[in-house]
């Protein structure tokens, strides 16, 4: 009799769900080695561009005028500029400058335009139909060209204006993309029942909405960061970063153009080192998306 039950149980269990569709949650996608090598790459650049001062390099500035454009040797790894100064220190000092505009002014952008951009997208109404309007009249300006115009006039030239020039051009950008992936949360089952329970917008915001956007936010982040160090080099490149001899991997490159015949290295290694960097980050920022991109439960 207890036999019968059990299977009679089981098979309305079965039946049950076989109505409603349940469906296990996809196990999360593993980030894999190589995810693990690209954040000891940017761990080990991060570390450099803090603690240059006190690893035992040459000083960047120094010239020695008795190894001039030489090529890589035990004494000098990366060998000597046009000037004598070692490429390999001026490659680690140049890091910190290149890292710390594109980290300060994607935390800018960030710090302003992604609670805009959950505020708009949460509220919606006249509010998010005014700020949208403003934010999409500045998307229509290109950025780069806003932001050359104003270190053009804007001098002398610091290494903080570069960062809150470039930060504040890209608030609008960021805006678009938190408004947007909030809107695709905001219209969910669980939102609306938190709402219909009281919670308060400040619980919803932080408790609902932020841990649901935070992995397509970090990954625009890191993604982000690499989009400003690239224009940090183009920056360079028209005189508009920070001034010589100060290293950075742009005016490195730059100030390759003239030698690039007698001396390869000179662009070769820091245009190295920008690009490791620039892969490993948007490598970590596709992988952490696609691991954190698991599908719901479905009813």
């Amino acid at each position: 009799m207890s036999n019968a039950f059990s299977m009679e149980s089981a098979g309305e269990l079965a039946l049950t769900e076989e109505i409603l569709h349940i469906e296990k949650p996809e196990k999360r996608e593993p980030l894999g080695i190589f995810f693990w090598i690209c954040v000891g790459w940017i761990a080990l650049n991060i570390i450099g561009a803090i603690f240059a001062n006190v690893l035992p390099l040459q000083n960047p500035l120094y010239q020695d005028y008795g190894a001039i454009n030489t090529a890589p040797s035990l004494h000098h790894i990366f060998g000597t500029d046009d000037i004598g100064r070692d490429i390999f220190a001026r490659v680690v000092y140049g890091s910190r400058i290149s890292i710390t505009v594109g980290a300060g002014a994607m935390l800018i952008g960030f710090g302003l335009g992604a609670p805009l951009g959950m505020l708009a997208a949460y509220r919606r109404g006249r509010f998010d139909l005014i700020l949208s309007t403003i934010m999409y009249i500045f998307l229509a300006f290109p950025a780069i060209i806003a932001t050359i115009a104003v270190l053009s006039f804007w001098t002398p030239r610091t290494l903080l204006k570069i960062i809150v020039v470039i930060g504040l051009a890209s608030v609008p950008l960021v805006y678009r993309v938190i408004r947007t992936a909030t809107l695709s949360v905001a219209t969910k089952d669980y939102i609306i029942a938190a709402k219909v329970q009281g919670a308060t917008d400040r619980r919803i915001l932080l408790k609902e909405l932020l841990p649901n956007i935070a992995p397509i936010g970090i990954s625009f982040l890191l993604i982000g960061i690499a989009t400003v160090v690239v224009l940090e080099g183009s920056l360079a490149f028209l005189g508009l970063s920070v001034n010589p001899p100060t290293p950075s991997w742009g005016n490195m490159i730059n100030e390759a153009r003239t030698v690039l015949a007698q001396n390869p290295w000179l662009v070769i290694f820091p245009s190295l080192a920008m690009c490791l960097f620039l892969l490993s980050l948007n490598f970590i920022g596709d992988r952490l998306r696609n691991h954190f991109d698991v599908t719901e439960v479905k009813l």
